[in-house]
């Protein structure tokens, strides 16, 4: 009797399995990978010896555009919030539509990393000149999608259904005034109607062993906020501070004020928040006291009611410690994206294919507090949204170069892991299945 109920139960979980046609098997997407390894390399640096911020995407969908249209897409869209390109592909039989996204854009950093392909690109953000590095790995995740093109065009015969491949502009946010990324893509309705997909997958590169796949279901990474706070004084000679009220002085009473929230004011048992500044800009000379200061951050949370007192306090301890000195902050929040939820019945279903894809490199991860605008698209479609490991070899995740530092590097044999798992979540996905 046992023997029997272990076959009942090894049955049931196969049945459950998402099925892969006969048809495909693993080793003919290995060749297929294997066939555009090199070129994915090549656009990948292409795309990061040429880096462009969000919403001037121009060369690089420019690039994708192309290259879809070459292998014959049904659709290739462009102009797509902005500078995004949506690349339609139909499967030779009837089925649903998904969803692969990645993103194009760089950030205003400046490259040190010393690669012949380096980054040596400037570009205006406001008024300042600022280096331009691809220092979040988009330019991978393009030029990996752009390989999963290549390889799922070929096999459209074992397509049931429809893929819309997702390059999009501006994940790190659009340039002050404008709007962007994935919120303006569903705005402007590029996933409705007869594109809504009814499942939708993406990735980031990270720190992490080479070729290793990490995901985990429910909440994967923070919520993000982006926080503004001028803080108004009076103007004085630096000689005679007494004469003026200082913003600069008090802006950094402030900041101490604000960590003062998540470390003493927050039941972080709950759930982890952190609140940081990153920009501070105020003054023109060495002597004078400035009349303004502006400083810039971002509030990260993973809960709805955590986040909104959170919010409420930075606003009162901003607004408090500017009074005690005499002087005014005007505090701004601006959403940037919701947490990263990856659906549970999704990520159950698709489980073994991330398996089959990463073998023994299959990990579940802790939460992330960065955070992503994939969240967006998940807050409408079911999606799944993992991280691929790209080390080099021996180098732990302390010695790697950060994501968002100019010191970032990936390892570029990861970068075929990346292509195979994308491929397999689609393949598997779209699997024709037996009739009833």
């Amino acid at each position: 009797m046992r023997s029997i109920s272990l076959l009942a139960v090894a049955l049931s979980l196969f049945a459950a399995a998402p099925s892969v046609a006969a048809d495909t098997p693993d080793t003919d997407l290995d060749t297929r990978v294997a066939a555009v390894e090199k070129n994915v390399v090549a656009w990948r640096r292409d795309i990061h010896q040429h880096p462009e911020l969000g919403n001037r995407e121009v060369r690089t969908s420019a690039l994708v555009a192309a290259h879809l249209r070459k292998l014959k897409f049904d659709e290739v869209r462009t102009g797509v919030a902005h500078t995004g390109v949506i690349g339609v592909l139909r499967g030779s039989r009837p089925g649903p539509v998904i969803a692969l996204r990645a993103d194009m854009d760089a950030l205003p950093v400046t490259e040190r990393t010393g690669l012949p392909f380096a980054s040596t690109v400037k570009a205006k953000r406001g008024e300042e000149t600022v280096g331009v590095m691809h220092a979040c790995g988009h330019d991978a995740h393009t030029a990996m999608l752009m390989g999963v093109a290549e390889i799922l065009s070929g096999m459209r015969d074992r397509i049931a259904g429809t893929i819309l491949f997702v390059f999009q502009p501006a994940e790190e946010g659009a340039p002050p005034g404008e709007e962007g990324g994935a919120a303006l893509i569903l705005k402007e309705g590029a996933l409705s109607g007869a594109y809504t997909p009814e499942a939708i997958f993406g990735q980031h590169v990270w720190p992490g062993e080479a070729g290793t796949i990490s995901y985990r279901a429910r909440g994967t990474m923070a919520s993000a906020d982006r926080l503004t706070i001028k803080v108004t004084g009076k103007q004085a000679h630096g000689a005679q501070p007494w004469h003026g009220i200082d913003p600069v002085v008090t802006s950094a009473q402030i900041i101490t004020a604000l960590q003062m929230i998540p470390a003493r004011q927050i039941n972080v048992t709950t759930a982890p928040a952190v609140i940081t500044i990153g920009r501070i800009q105020g003054g023109t000379a060495s002597n004078i006291v400035p009349e303004t200061v502006e400083m810039e951050g971002t509030i990260r949370t993973f809960d709805a009611a955590m986040r909104t007192d959170i919010i409420d306090r930075v606003k009162r301890t901003a607004t408090d410690v500017a009074a005690a000195a005499g002087a005014r902050a005007d505090v701004d929040v601006q959403s940037y994206a919701p947490p990263v939820y990856n659906d549970v019945a999704l990520t159950e279903r698709m489980e073994p294919t991330l398996r089959r894809a990463a073998g023994d490199g299959l990990r579940t991860m802790e939460l992330v507090m960065g955070s992503e605008d994939f969240a967006h698209y998940q807050s409408r479609i079911p999606g799944l949204f993992f991280f691929l490991g790209v080390n080099a070899p021996g180098v732990g995740n302390v010695a790697a170069g950060d994501l968002h530092s100019p010191d970032f590097m990936l390892n570029e044999d990861a970068m075929k892991v990346g292509v195979r798992t994308m491929a397999m979540l689609a393949l598997d996905y779209l699997a024709p299945r037996a009739a009833n």
